[in-house]
């Protein structure tokens, strides 16, 4: 499921603050013990699943979109826990993707510790608001020590993804 942007106007904020995250996530963008050596190929195989919920994506775009993000600052958040995201014009919709790597990567992040949780996020140009209302969300739930221990432990795609969406 893709969840289209929410329209930018004061009736519809109601609407944004209700969105979980399995509006955004589906269980085939999620995966775990994936064995990769670089962010590069980190971000691509996230760029991957990512345009895989849309047949109007392709795996480039996506993947230039959050290198670009990269480049104004990483967004590795400390923890081993990277939310790398980005923006596409024309595209009414957003969508995310997980994956836990089998062995953490160096990601320049925050505490210099490598990453090994990656929650990519894809949204609209013009979604601002959504955009800041997901990453706090995102932000909040990866603070909780309980949740990172059990995404790291877990081996099932769908234990994962119900760990993420519940």
């Amino acid at each position: 499921m893709i969840f289209p942007a929410q329209p930018q106007n004061p009736e519809q904020k109601q609407l944004k603050s209700s969105m979980q995250i399995s509006d955004i996530l589906s269980a085939d963008r999620v995966t775990c013990n994936i064995n990769i050596a670089s962010k590069k190929a980190a971000l691509e195989t996230l760029s991957g699943l990512l345009a895989g919920a849309s047949s109007n994506l392709t795996q480039a775009e996506v993947f230039h979109s959050l290198l670009a993000r990269e480049r104004l600052g990483d967004t590795g958040l400390g923890n081993g826990i990277a939310l790398p995201h980005g923006r596409l014009k024309d595209r009414n919709f957003t969508v995310a993707a997980f994956i836990r790597l089998a062995k953490g990567i160096d990601y320049d992040a925050l505490d210099q510790q490598p990453v090994d949780l990656m929650f990519a996020l894809l949204v609209p140009e013009n979604s601002t608001d959504e955009h800041l209302q997901i990453l706090a969300k995102l932000a909040e739930m990866f603070s909780k020590p309980e949740l990172l221990a059990q995404l790291r432990e877990e081996n099932s795609n769908d234990t994962i993804y119900d760990l993420l969406t519940s």
